[in-house]
């Protein structure tokens, strides 16, 4: 089964313990990611996602939940929000969490309701994969917005990666591609899975979302070249 992140997402819950999730790029390699880290509480959230958190208004829909902390941090606040997961392992966890909506698709398959906001964080831009794939996602979220409704989506630029001693930033004159469309490979035991996963920087972003009709404006920035938007149509 290719669905790293869900198995150690159940094996976390079960055992309150897993080792690392393993994640290479094209650009990185040997990172990991600890399976608790989908599992924090709203005070182990990073500055951007709490903002985030505050800013949601009335029906909620989270994009990529995962084990679904932030679904749950704001159902216990009494917010309506529901949970959309394409892992059935993760969308299981979730169940037994008690988040009491929780939807196992993936979002280019979903047009069930409308939402006043829309959450993708935890790099958010990343579901889209490639600059075309995040396109494609905001012209299918704006039938699932609301009138008056909101996206808050948070990415990072990755520009940092390539930037040299003196300043300046080397270029791979091999890819044409947008630097922040990156390939990644990610490993929990047997399970291995590979997939496209982009980094937008704001300005690019804001020129993105502007084409197809949104107004995207920027409400945090983090540390880590990191930062936090909200789109309206």
């Amino acid at each position: 089964m290719n669905d790293p992140f869900g198995i150690a997402i159940k094996e976390y819950f079960e055992r309150g313990k897993a080792p690392q999730i393993q994640v290479d790029s094209n650009y990185t390699e040997g990172e990991t990611i600890a399976p608790s880290y989908f599992f924090r509480n709203e005070q182990d959230l990073p500055k951007l996602e709490k903002v985030a958190l505050k800013n949601c208004k009335g029906r909620i829909l989270d994009i990529g939940a995962a084990a679904g902390c932030h679904s749950l941090i704001l159902q216990k606040k009494g917010y309506n929000v529901t949970a959309l997961e394409k892992s059935e392992i993760s969308a299981e966890v979730m169940r037994k969490q008690g988040i009491v909506k929780v939807v196992n698709a993936d979002i280019f398959d979903y047009s069930e309701k409308q939402y006043n906001t829309i959450l993708l964080l935890m790099n958010g831009s990343g579901i889209g994969g490639t600059i075309a794939g995040l396109k494609k996602l905001l012209m299918h979220l704006k039938s699932l917005l609301l009138e008056d409704g909101q996206i808050l989506i948070d990415s990072s630029d990755i520009k940092y990666l390539f930037e040299e001693e003196d300043g300046s930033h080397w270029v791979d004159i091999a890819n044409n591609n947008y630097y922040g469309e990156m390939q990644y490979k990610v490993s929990f035991r047997k399970s291995v899975a590979q997939f496209d996963w982009l980094f937008i920087d704001f300005n690019t972003l804001q020129l993105l979302a502007n084409e197809i009709g949104y107004n995207c404006s920027l409400i945090e920035e983090g540390p880590h070249h990191d930062y936090l938007a909200k789109l309206k149509l």
